[in-house]
């Protein structure tokens, strides 16, 4: 048997090291644009977050992502990451 190694990143709002395929990352790519990438294969520099509203509560309030990807996220992009956590929530249960 192989022991696979599972790639683990911090959750920009609880700060846990969790699993990348239970993170959602967001991009910022060299036009300093945000965006959210769902398959975590965009090009640029990428922070994550977990599927879970108050991690994304926690990391608004403390703009850790903001100083993670080093440029000022807009709303738009937090309103689309409220509506992928609420309907990753909605699926699970």
């Amino acid at each position: 048997m192989n022991n696979r190694k599972i790639p683990m990143r911090m959750c920009t709002g609880c700060m846990e090291m969790k699993p990348k395929k239970e993170l959602i990352r967001v991009v910022k790519n060299k036009e300093n644009e945000v965006s959210i990438d769902l398959v975590g294969k965009k090009p640029g520099r990428g922070a994550y977050i977990c599927k879970n509203i108050n991690c994304l509560d926690k990391a608004i309030k403390s703009k850790r992502l903001d100083k993670n990807l080093e440029v000022k996220i807009n709303d738009e992009v937090y309103g689309k990451l409220k509506e992928e956590i609420n309907e990753n929530e909605n699926v699970d249960n």
